[in-house]
């Protein structure tokens, strides 16, 4: 069973600091392209950012380079998202999601990934 799972989302203050981490099933992490999305209130679902398989290329929103930082543990099955100087526009219910299909590219539109997993809240306060 695919399982996609996040935490480490809740209410910081701006300027503030959070990390999320999302851990997958081995079957679906290994060989993924792993990506983190989110979704303000009223707005689209966005690309934040993306990390392959191979050789761990990353690639970010314009809105959050140089303050996020993605990486992965294959060993742990797990991918964070590290976000610091956080503003309040961050506030957004945050996804992680795996392409199986293409591990070795990083897409930015949702529907080319797999899975995705229930998503958690993030909440940056003026």
């Amino acid at each position: 069973q695919v399982e996609l799972v996040e935490s480490g989302g809740g209410l910081v203050q701006a300027g503030g600091s959070l990390r999320l981490s999302c851990a997958a099933d081995e079957r679906t992490f290994r060989n993924s392209a792993m990506a983190w999305f989110r979704r303000a209130p009223g707005k689209e679902r966005e690309f934040v950012s993306g990390i392959a398989w191979s050789y761990s290329a990353t690639h970010y929103s314009d809105s959050v380079k140089g303050r996020f930082t993605i990486s992965r543990d294959n060993a742990k099955n797990t991918v964070y998202l590290q976000m610091n100087r956080l503003k309040p526009e961050d506030t957004a219910v945050y996804y992680c999601a795996a392409d199986r299909r293409s591990p070795h590219t990083i897409s930015l539109v949702a529907p080319k990934y797999d899975y995705w997993g229930q998503g958690t809240q993030v909440t940056v306060s003026s």
